[in-house]
């Protein structure tokens, strides 16, 4: 629609050539060989790349179930096994693993060994104590807040929110005990 409500004409170079493109044996439009191309090989990496990410499922489902089998646990516990690890996969978005997991990309950025980040830290008033503790996944305290600020470069409200939000689970979670759903849960937070 132009700015006038004025609906946008179809224009069409009669000296081009043009393909139909069709979707479930049905006509959705119409384009140039080079775009016909293109569509063609981003379907093509799709359909590659969903049957890869099939075979790797196939993979880590079997490698779950081998290492329940020689721990001598409970096959049935294959679904779970498999979402503890999925979940562990993740990047946290919430809570002492997310700050962990921004220093240690701060490390990787700064390019420096595991003793000089410590000094870095430490350069920055968060003990090697202190960044032992965040690492193991200990809470992460008030106090703590302003050092991390400076040696990520965030600010002290952005790490208390990181912080104290919830991951994905743990609201699903809360939402199913309180009986609404996540998204009127979300606004409570907010």
């Amino acid at each position: 629609m132009r700015r006038t409500n004025q609906p946008l004409r179809l224009q069409l170079n009669h000296y081009r050539s043009y393909i139909s493109i069709s979707y479930e044996d049905m006509e959705v439009g119409f384009c140039t060989p080079e775009f016909a191309a293109k569509i063609v090989e981003t379907f093509n990496e799709y359909e590659k790349l969903h049957e890869e990410n099939e075979a790797v499922y196939k993979a880590f489902k079997m490698a779950c179930m081998d290492l329940i089998k020689q721990s001598g646990g409970n096959v049935n516990q294959l679904n779970k096994r498999m979402k503890h690890y999925m979940e562990s996969a993740k990047r946290p978005e919430h809570g002492t693993r997310a700050i962990a997991f921004l220093l240690r990309e701060r490390q990787q950025e700064l390019d420096v060994s595991n003793r000089e980040f410590v000094r870095f830290c430490y350069s920055y008033k968060l003990s090697p104590q202190e960044l032992k503790d965040i690492f193991d996944g200990n809470d992460v305290g008030d106090s703590q807040l302003k050092s991390l600020s400076r040696i990520l470069g965030k600010s002290v409200e952005e790490l208390t929110e990181i912080r104290d939000g919830f991951s994905d689970s743990e609201m699903n979670s809360l939402a199913r005990i309180l009986g609404t759903s996540n998204e009127e849960l979300a606004q409570l937070f907010k």
